[in-house]
């Protein structure tokens, strides 16, 4: 295995933008970095089962991928729209209600996240399956591209901290411009 590569094509899948790390960063913008960790600890929980799924189930994948992807496109758009017009409707005066950054959203995220699964659809058979078969094998692998997940989570949730006095006063931009961010990458699902 060219571990370069998958290490690029983990980071880059993981690191950029996209609705679990924009949902990450509106968290800690309106919420603080403790409700977002907890946001973070679903989605890695999430992302990593999904890889488990992968790992076990690439074979039957390969065969349904056009049925499940027109699916999750459908579920997936809709859910990033409304997540978008959530961010964008978003009562910053109301700081103490807040039912979408919780450890169960996050892990409900990544099966509604088409980035997420379109990576942990790849990832496996592309870098690991090839060349690894060995169950401890495999498993290690699903284990170092979790942590590399929860990195760049926690890396979102970090660079919201740090910015987030900046954030706040331009909180009503920083909202549009999330939901914005949020519609488009559920129209780039139809590209």
């Amino acid at each position: 295995m060219d571990v370069t590569s998958f290490l690029i094509y983990c980071m880059i899948a993981t690191f950029t933008p996209g609705p679990t790390n924009i949902v990450i960063l509106s968290t800690v913008h309106n919420f603080g970095a403790k409700k977002a960790m907890k946001y973070t600890y679903g989605a890695t929980i999430g992302f990593a089962l999904l890889l488990v799924i992968s790992a076990m189930l690439n074979t039957m994948l390969i065969t349904i991928i056009p049925k499940i992807l027109i699916v999750m496109q459908i579920i997936g758009s809709i859910y990033m729209f409304y997540l978008a017009y959530r961010i964008h409707k978003k009562d910053t005066s109301n700081r103490a209600v807040n039912q979408t950054a919780t450890l169960m959203s996050g892990f409900l995220m990544q099966f509604l996240n088409p980035k997420v699964i379109l990576f942990t659809m790849t990832v496996i058979p592309s870098f690991i399956m090839p060349y690894y078969s060995a169950i401890p094998a495999v498993t290690i692998s699903i284990i170092a591209i979790t942590l590399i997940g929860f990195s760049a989570f926690t890396t979102w949730v970090l660079f919201g901290t740090i910015f987030k006095e900046f954030l706040q006063k331009y909180r009503k931009t920083v909202n549009v411009m999330m939901a914005l961010s949020l519609a488009y990458a559920a129209i780039m699902i139809w590209k």
